[in-house]
């Protein structure tokens, strides 16, 4: 019976003697990432050295996934990058006091009656017409589609839009005004009729010394236009329609400075990043006052054009509805280009500012390649 009582002792012995050598060769036991078990003593065999420093690495399934770095910005962040990727500027500059003159005599230009009107984006002539007649339930279609059809370019683009991957519910071709109507519905109508009323502005501002300047201003007025019709049905409870087009003015303005500016560089600049400087600091320091006046001269209503003059310091739903729309599609657009990632792109969205459904439904949209109207394709995604 001793033997039989004892046997069991020295097997226990003989593991715990052996199992410094098992853990050495087999890696039991080994504490994870270097650390030891909480509460454990070094054994008098295992101090450091050559062998005992050299820790297990886990397999890539098992390693912890790394913690993202990225950090929201500050909407004038945001903002600052945008300027610098549509002139070219490796970094948003700060303004410089000897840019004054310079940016004074730029203002004096486009305030000059002889030169505004070179300048100045006329007054779309089917815009008042169009607006009442979307706004207005008692308004028949095939008045609306009368309106339409005096616009061959107009025509051109509702067709496109209606054909589109987006809109298209059928293999058979969108080829009448009224069926393109019918499929796109008030809101997508809306939306391709102020596009198509502006996108002639945008063109005309190319200009080869900047090559991606009017294609971000335009993809980032209709980007801001997209976020501010959401943010103004859902936050704010106030016009859709006036938010869409109050985005797609203050684009007008930024290529109204960037055309008036281009012209007054060659004078007073050198040209390259000083010119690109001189323009970026006029389009940051008057792009919302001038998209006031803009939109003066095209009658807008009144709370539309407090809106767009109350854009540094928005206190009216629609002004909010428009500085939100302007940050979401900031950040869509850097994000398409490369110069932040998704992480950042989420985090910089004020998350107060919808609902968190309306909040991230939006988020997904934006951050989809851009679809140009004008073609109804989306861009690949720039790098």
């Amino acid at each position: 019976m001793g033997f039989w009582l004892l046997t069991p002792l020295l097997l226990a012995a003989a593991a715990v003697a052996m199992r410094p050598a098992l853990r050495r060769a087999f890696g039991w036991g080994a504490p994870i990432a270097g650390r030891a078990p909480a509460g454990a003593a070094p054994a008098p065999d295992e101090s450091p050295g050559p062998a005992a420093t050299a820790q297990p690495v886990p397999p890539p399934s098992q390693e912890p996934r790394p913690e993202t770095t990225a950090q929201p910005l500050e909407a004038a962040q945001v903002l600052g990058q945008l300027r610098a990727l549509q002139l070219g500027l490796t970094a948003p500059l700060a303004v410089r006091a000897e840019r004054d003159r310079q940016v004074a005599a730029v203002l004096a230009q486009i305030g000059d009656p002889a030169s505004e009107r070179r300048h100045f984006p006329r007054r779309p002539n089917l815009l008042p017409q169009l607006m009442h007649a979307i706004n207005d339930e008692s308004v028949a279609r095939r008045q609306l589609v009368a309106i339409i059809a005096r616009d061959p370019a107009l025509v051109d683009s509702l067709l496109r839009m209606a054909n589109s991957s987006f809109y298209r519910i059928s293999p058979q071709p969108v080829e009448s005004i009224e069926r393109a109507v019918a499929i796109l519905g008030s809101d997508g109508l809306r939306s391709v009729i102020a596009t198509a009323l502006m996108q002639p502005i945008f063109t005309s501002a190319a200009a080869t010394e900047f090559p991606r300047f009017a294609q971000l201003v335009w993809e980032h007025a209709l980007r801001s236009a997209q976020a501010a019709v959401v943010h103004a049905a859902v936050a704010e409870r106030t016009e859709p329609f006036a938010a869409e087009l109050l985005s797609l003015i203050s684009g007008l303005a930024e290529i109204v400075l960037f055309r008036a500016a281009r012209e007054h560089c060659a004078a007073v600049t050198q040209g390259g990043t000083s010119c690109a400087a001189l323009i970026a600091t006029i389009m940051d320091a008057h792009a919302s006052d001038l998209a006031q006046r803009i939109g003066a001269d095209w009658q807008l209503s009144e709370p539309s054009l407090a809106a767009l003059a109350e854009q540094r310091d928005p206190a009216t739903p629609l002004g909010r509805s428009l500085r939100f729309g302007r940050l979401a599609g900031a950040l869509a657009v850097l994000f398409g280009n490369g110069r932040i990632d998704n992480a950042t792109a989420r985090l910089s969205l004020p998350r107060g500012a919808l609902p968190a459904g309306h909040h991230d439904t939006l988020l997904g949209k934006l951050l989809l390649p851009f679809q140009d109207p004008r073609t109804g394709t989306r861009a690949a995604k720039r790098r």
